[in-house]
């Protein structure tokens, strides 16, 4: 059973939230990102007793522990775990792939849209819909509560969103993307979606400049109010809580293969909610030995485990791993709450000096940390960076050495950190890498590293016939010609009309 409220991050006063709050609002009013104040803990005999649990029936116990079950009944939360994950492609949902005696790939793009944020958004989008069609029935159509999704995305997130909230009543999603700054393939999951409560925004800028816009519709109170604007990407705490179930899952799957295995599990981390859902698992008693982030050439969070200050870069590098082209980690900001927490032992006085650092962070770019919340970090985590030479020559490598399997250049990061963590340890570790996304969505890369070699197709080794078919599909896609958020809340209205 459940005894979980939310609170803010930032907050300095007592503060208590429904679970319904938190998915519908996404983010506190007073900035902050909503937390359990308190982590549940695993049943003594969890090993035993879940072990050779489905996918499905894992996910409810985890859920279970941090839903009241008078918010969701037992029977209302098994049926949207099973209908979020029925799309999967699967049977496992998220399988583990050996590539040697040291390394698993947990491969999380068996969704949807090929990659790892459907196993969070294909649930979100169930628990959207839940929550409003119980608030609106028997409410005439005027006083329903409908939900609108804004949402920016650099690619996948925007695909993920859009598939998990398609059909959906009493909600509409609108996605920003900069133009002609996606891959082709993303751009064409995303618009060749017909559902009519599914908009696609194609601005003239960069992604930062969507991400900018999106921020500020969030902090337009009056808008706000208006159309009750919705957060999907992973701000949105039902993202770290559905992702926690794959950490367990490939776990029980590793001991089945490895009974005395001692796990580590590495991240390719961008916006650190993909590990952070691993950090929770550890917390509630999951027996895994650390978590490692693996960073590309934009590396704040290794930057930061090894000198204790969380500092934005000049700028944003491009990269050959996109989705972890990022200045800040959003959700690095819940795993530092519970650090200060830890230390302060108060948790109002926790969300006061979260509040100051992330003012720092606005003002001054930067804010640095004790020595006491960094070695308190590095007990759970560890972290390396990747450069995109190596990104490629670990695609090139896995390929020629392990039967052809070709990774993702996000993969490939996790990949290398991995390999390197191996080659240096003086204990016996299995490490699980994760596997974020299908290499089909991002050619370039893959194609670069893997071209030369005889024999190798990207149409018939790598790109499944689904997404081949895009290209016959017609397109619904929004121009917006300015960076402006101005004209895109005007043309959000004039399209929820």
């Amino acid at each position: 059973m459940s005894s979980t409220s939310y609170r803010s991050t930032r907050s300095s006063a007592a503060d208590s939230h429904s679970f319904e709050e938190v998915v519908l609002k996404g983010l506190a009013s007073d900035g902050g990102l909503f937390i359990p104040s308190k982590i549940p803990k695993l049943p003594a005999n969890f090993v035993e007793e879940w072990k050779d649990l489905s996918f499905t029936d894992l996910a409810f116990n985890i859920l279970r522990l941090y839903i009241e079950e008078s918010e969701i009944s037992n029977d209302e939360l098994k049926s949207l775990i099973e209908r979020s994950y029925s799309t999967f492609r699967h049977e496992d949902v998220t399988p583990i792939e050996k590539i040697n005696d040291d390394l698993y790939l947990l491969e999380l793009f068996h969704g949807p849209t090929y990659a790892f944020k459907d196993v969070a958004l294909q649930f979100v989008g169930n628990l959207f819909e839940f929550f409003l069609q119980r608030k609106n029935a028997n409410l005439p159509e005027e006083q329903k509560d409908k939900l609108t999704v804004v949402g920016a995305t650099s690619g996948d997130t925007g695909s993920a969103a859009i598939y998990g909230l398609r059909g959906k009543k009493d909600v509409s999603v609108f996605i920003l993307y900069p133009t002609g700054r996606i891959s082709p393939i993303q751009e064409a999951q995303m618009t060749s979606v017909p559902d009519s409560n599914v908009h696609t925004l194609s601005v003239k800028g960069t992604f930062d400049d969507c991400q900018d816009i999106v921020k500020k519709i969030f902090s337009d109170v009056e808008f706000n109010k208006k159309f009750h604007i919705g957060a999907v990407n992973s701000i949105n705490w039902a993202r770290i809580l559905a992702q926690q179930t794959y950490y367990f899952y490939s776990y029980f799957q590793l001991l089945k293969k490895q009974p005395d295995a001692k796990v580590r599990f590495v991240v390719p981390s961008g916006n650190f909610g993909d590990i952070l859902a691993g950090y929770y698992a550890k917390e509630m008693g999951l027996p895994a030995d650390k978590l490692i982030i693996a960073t590309n050439e934009n590396d704040i969070l290794d930057r930061f485990l090894k000198t204790g200050e969380y500092a934005k870069s000049a700028d944003v590098k491009a990269t050959l791993s996109p989705a972890m082209d990022i200045l800040i980690s959003s959700n690095f900001e819940r795993l530092l709450w519970y650090l200060v927490r830890n230390q302060v032992k108060d948790d109002l006085k926790a969300g006061e000096i979260l509040s100051q650092w992330f003012e720092d962070l606005k003002t001054k770019g930067s804010f640095k940390v004790s020595d006491e919340i960094i070695a308190s970090a590095t007990k759970d985590f560890d972290s390396d960076r990747v450069e995109d030479a190596e990104i490629i020559s670990t695609i090139t490598e896995t390929y020629q050495k392990y039967n052809k399997y070709v990774l993702d250049p996000h993969t490939a990061v996790g990949v290398k950190v991995s390999n390197d963590n191996i080659a240096k340890d003086s204990e016996k570790f299995t490490y699980i890498s994760l596997s974020t996304a299908h290499p089909a969505k991002f050619a370039d890369a893959v194609n670069k590293a893997l071209s030369t070699i005889e024999g190798y197709s990207f149409d018939d080794d790598v790109l499944p016939q689904e997404l081949k078919e895009l290209s016959g599909k017609q397109l619904r896609i929004k121009l917006i010609d300015q960076a402006d958020v101005e004209v895109v809340k005007s043309t959000i209205e004039e399209l929820l009309k």
